[in-house]
């Protein structure tokens, strides 16, 4: 019978992860299978006392600095359309963002590590976080304190538009800032037939809807990447009546900190000072989700340098205004978020999403490599 291979087991593990996704903060199943997989690697995991996630840690023979690798491992509301063979056997819920990959992955970079503590000048902590998707686990696993010593985070993404084999790799700001607002417009309901005796909260919200446009275009930098999106407007029950009020909320991605501001103060002005021009009122809110996402220029180098040694093609990483809680760790220190090419076609969040199985492997290799060289690139004199 032929011996089954590290590629081999990471496999199976992928398939069974990928059959059985939980939603974020739910991840009960998903961190007890992760535990019981690490204890058969023989890595110790930490005590967080969470519901849902965890942290290995992996103590190098040699004295150094303490480095993290992230996975994120919740999945989506979104019914799985793919027909594979290992689809998902949860109703509604799949692993359409590649989050069962990036489990796999570091749990194969963490067991080839684990494997080499011989060359490991330092100690890797093994994050694996739960609801990245809600967004926020990622301050769960701050709050814990247990990343105190930690000065370097890598993080990976799985990316359908690369091919297998390529790593997208870039410095500075790679993915944005998320925020959300609200905005709730009183005016005063009337017959609809009379609009002169009320004041139409739809008609004021139009305008706000409008005028908002005009920040990207008339307020922001040229040079800068931004966006705002109300995707809900919400207003009446009936046809013959105007309505007392309407609500709108939407979301706002950047990725300079003085853009969050600008369109933070841009959107409230507006709001409040269209309202009243209509002799209406607006009430403001402001919910400020993860900062952007900035890698290191060093660890860009360093990660092109070992990407080249494991037969990566390195691509430019694509600039996203699509957010990740990642962030929330390079907010005290360093690190560095990469691109992964898995192929598939379909693009992150669709029911068809899919990783070539093929990518697990390297990924686990890269990583494995990239925190040895990081480490002993860094030796404690």
């Amino acid at each position: 019978m032929t011996k089954k291979t590290i590629e081999d087991d990471l496999i199976e593990i992928f398939e069974k992860l990928h059959k059985n996704p939980e939603l974020s903060y739910k991840e009960y199943e998903t961190s007890k299978t992760l535990k019981g997989i690490l204890k058969e690697y023989g890595i110790e995991i930490l005590n967080l006392n969470l519901d849902s996630g965890l942290v290995a840690v992996i103590r190098g023979e040699h004295p150094g600095p303490v480095i993290a690798i992230r996975s994120d491992i919740d999945a989506l509301p979104i019914q799985e359309n793919t027909g594979l063979p290992y689809q998902s056997l949860v109703s509604g819920i799949m692993h359409a963002c590649g989050h069962d990959f990036h489990m796999t992955s570091v749990l194969g970079a963490a067991r080839l590590l684990n494997e080499r503590r011989n060359e490991i000048h330092g100690t890797i902590k093994i994050i694996f976080q739960p609801a990245e998707e809600a967004p926020g686990g990622a301050q769960l696993i701050i709050d814990t304190g247990v990343l105190e010593d930690v000065k370097v985070y890598f993080g990976i993404h799985a990316t359908p538009s690369l091919p297998v084999g390529t790593v997208g790799i870039g410095e500075g700001a790679v993915m944005a800032a998320v925020d959300k607002f609200s905005i709730t417009v009183k005016g005063r309901g009337s017959h609809a037939a009379h609009p002169n005796e009320g004041i139409d909260p739809i008609v004021v919200s139009s305008a706000i809807v409008m005028a908002v446009q005009s920040i990207v275009s008339r307020n922001m930098d040229p040079f800068s990447q931004g966006v705002v999106s109300i995707t809900h407007l919400e207003a009446g029950n009936t046809w013959n009546v105007i309505p007392e009020q309407a609500y709108m909320e939407g979301t706002v991605r950047t990725m300079k900190p003085e853009d969050r501001v600008l369109f933070q103060n841009r959107l409230k002005a507006l709001a409040i000072n269209v309202a009243e021009a209509y002799g209406a009122e607006a009430e403001f809110n402001w919910h400020p989700g993860p900062p952007a996402v900035i890698n290191d220029g060093e660890l860009a180098e360093l990660s092109k340098k070992v990407a080249e040694k494991n037969g990566y093609l390195i691509r430019e990483a694509y600039r996203s205004l699509g957010g990740e809680d990642f962030s929330l760790y390079l907010q005290k220190e360093k690190g560095m978020f990469l691109r992964i090419g898995t192929g598939g076609g379909y693009p992150i969040h669709h029911p068809k999403f899919r990783v070539d199985r093929k990518a697990i492997m390297p990924t686990a290799k890269y990583l494995a490599d990239l925190a040895i060289e990081y480490l002993q690139a860094n030796i404690i004199a």
